[in-house]
């Protein structure tokens, strides 16, 4: 498969209807705003939910079973409760792939080959060494060195963020049950909680692909199609208490295909020839030989 030969930007307008979409965890998980109120949610919740599609792909695709279509579309950052592997960290997953090539001048090649998202946002290898034997002193033995490899990504996605400052609802939650038992039997202090959501917003994210990294990478034309085709299903399976199935949902991807490898404009001047109202309707300035691709939400 070819490296990827032409730039590319891209954006995504999606509506919140009462759904959190990106809890602050220093704030109680209400929706994350910024300082004039604006809803966002930040690139590595978008990324995260991207690589949760690209898990379900490489399952679908029969990476448990081995299959020769799944080579090389696993996937290395995988959430704890998404994961397909027995792996108990990113260590342990490297490892158990690279084996003793880890931390070599192959690392950046293999991963790349292995995990697709190492070849589309990159990725920081940095495990701390591990300790060595005891010496007959008492003394650790040295250990090998740790390992710190960067790869930079050719894909890189900006936080969304809403058209209009946000609405916020609060809720005041109880359980029906202690979580931990009471002398007097009577309800605990952890039976009382709160519940945020958004009451209804429409947000919008871009990014861009650059075919210069991509040719570290080996980021194919390929790998790209497999982007452009999850990011309208992009909250599909991703339901969960605080985004009821329905309450988050791609509207439109706009996706431009420059002519070659430097872009015809700059990513900002794409990005910014896209004017989304707050109801979630847009208009496109018109750019010389460049029209985006618009592609439904799921």
């Amino acid at each position: 498969m070819s490296t990827l030969q032409n730039k590319i930007d891209f954006a995504v307008i999606l509506r919140v209807k009462n759904a959190n979409p990106n809890g602050d965890p220093l704030n109680s998980n209400r929706p994350r705003t910024n300082y004039e109120n604006f809803g966002e949610i930040t690139d590595v919740c978008i990324k995260r939910k991207i690589r949760d599609r690209l898990v379900e792909r490489f399952v679908k695709l029969g990476g448990k079973e081995g299959k020769s279509e799944a080579k090389g579309q696993a996937v290395f950052v995988q959430s704890d409760d998404r994961k397909i592997d027995d792996a108990k960290s990113l260590r342990s997953r490297a490892e158990a792939v690279l084996g003793n090539k880890l931390g070599s001048d192959e690392t950046v090649n293999l991963a790349c080959a292995e995990w697709i998202d190492v070849r589309t946002f990159g990725q920081l290898f940095a495990l701390s060494k591990k300790k060595g034997k005891k010496k007959e002193d008492g003394s650790d033995d040295e250990g090998d060195a740790g390992i710190s490899i960067g790869i930079r990504g050719p894909v890189t996605v900006q936080s969304a963020f809403s058209l209009v400052p946000i609405d916020i609802t609060s809720t005041q939650i109880t359980k029906s049950v202690n979580g931990e038992d009471t002398k007097d039997g009577k309800r605990s202090s952890d039976t009382m909680g709160m519940k945020h959501r958004v009451d209804q917003g429409i947000y919008v994210f871009y990014g861009s692909m650059n075919p210069q990294l991509a040719e570290k990478t080996k980021f194919s034309e390929e790998d790209a199609k497999t982007i452009k085709e999850i990011l309208p299903k992009l909250f599909e399976n991703d339901e969960s208490s605080a985004r009821p199935a329905g309450s988050m949902e791609v509207l439109k991807v706009l996706w431009w295909k420059h002519s070659c490898k430097s872009g015809q404009y700059s990513s900002a001047k794409v990005h910014g020839s896209l004017k989304v109202q707050p109801n979630g309707d847009f208009e496109i300035a018109s750019l010389e030989a460049l029209k985006p691709e618009q592609i439904e939400g799921f």
